[in-house]
């Protein structure tokens, strides 16, 4: 005799919706996440401090300040390489924190 009962092998309705519900939770908890993450400000810095820059968790440059000491008309090349580290730093800090608040899915690779 068939013991099959109209079921998915265990997959009722009732765990089906369950499952649902639980995905949707997992899609809400992402979404708040990455809303904390969009708010959240990033300072970085370079050459000790001389240059510094904020960015937001959305990848949105903020500010970016100078030392004044740090301004020297002969020598931009390195106030543009001092500039690009430090955003590269800050994009580095979301990455960081970005990959912290994924949840680990099986199968995922994550």
């Amino acid at each position: 005799m068939n013991n099959f009962r109209g079921g998915f092998g265990g997959f009722g309705g009732a765990n089906l919706g369950q499952l649902m519900k639980q995905a949707q939770k997992i899609q809400a908890d992402m979404e708040a996440k990455k809303q904390e993450l969009f708010a959240t400000e990033f300072k970085a810095t370079a050459g000790g401090g001389m240059v510094e820059v904020l960015m937001m968790g959305n990848r949105t440059l903020k500010s970016i300040k100078f030392k004044p000491e740090i301004i020297d008309p002969d020598d931009a090349e390195m106030l543009e390489d001092l500039v690009v580290a430090a955003i590269n730093d800050a994009l580095s800090q979301i990455a960081k924190k970005e990959a912290e608040g994924m949840p680990s899915m099986p199968g995922m690779g994550l």
